[in-house]
């Protein structure tokens, strides 16, 4: 099936949403921890976040447009500097993905999706007890992608807890072990049940 310029722009909104989604391929999920400045606890799941570089070690994550619709997120790590990523997996995603209902900024996720919040080491943003990987970040920029006003949120890794046995001799961690889960589209959960891996790659010698 084939879809030009046009006819993408004047197919079915939630058509649209779902192909435009899913067709570059699978997504992290992961639940980013966050609070406001009246101590409440706020959970949203994302399948934007990306590697963007390890020394420093950095990861970013998408919003789509503040202006329009209020991100609770946003807000507290603006006000906060401090989240959390933490990995979703097979056992909890339901409990995960309804996360992405919108509620007000005064009721916590955690509570609603009856997800237990954690505190490592006095971190200021609350982890997910149940996650494997739980990720410190502390932000350190954002970037506005003037075409539709979306942005790119940029931290710093300044915390790391793995479950142990995750982990290999060099570095490697096993997401397929924990279940960890991806994301295709905004709705389609997959659990991965193996790692190939490749290895680091090299020109062929002539």
């Amino acid at each position: 099936m084939h879809f030009d310029e046009e006819q993408i722009e004047n197919l079915d909104k939630i058509f649209r949403i779902n192909l435009i989604n899913s067709c570059s391929g699978y997504k992290s999920a992961n639940l980013i921890g966050t609070i406001s400045d009246k101590g409440v606890k706020n959970l949203a799941v994302f399948s934007s976040i990306t590697h963007l570089g390890s020394n420093p070690p950095l990861l970013g994550f998408f919003l789509r447009p503040t202006e329009i619709v209020p991100r609770h997120t946003y807000l507290n790590i603006k006000q906060n500097s401090y989240y959390t990523i933490n990995s979703v997996q097979e056992d909890f995603a339901d409990q995960a993905h309804h996360t992405s209902a919108k509620y007000d900024r005064d009721i916590s996720e955690f509570d609603i999706a009856k997800i237990s919040s954690e505190t490592i080491n006095g971190f200021p943003a609350p982890f997910v007890s149940s996650s494997s990987i739980k990720i410190g970040m502390k932000f350190v920029e954002e970037i506005k992608i003037n075409y539709n006003k979306s942005r790119l949120i940029v931290g710093k890794i300044v915390e790391l807890n793995v479950d142990d046995g995750l982990i290999s001799k060099d570095g490697f961690i096993n997401l397929n072990t924990a279940k960890v889960a991806t994301i295709s589209g905004c709705d389609g959960y997959s659990f991965p049940k193996r790692n190939i891996r490749k290895g680091y790659q090299k020109p062929n010698k002539s």
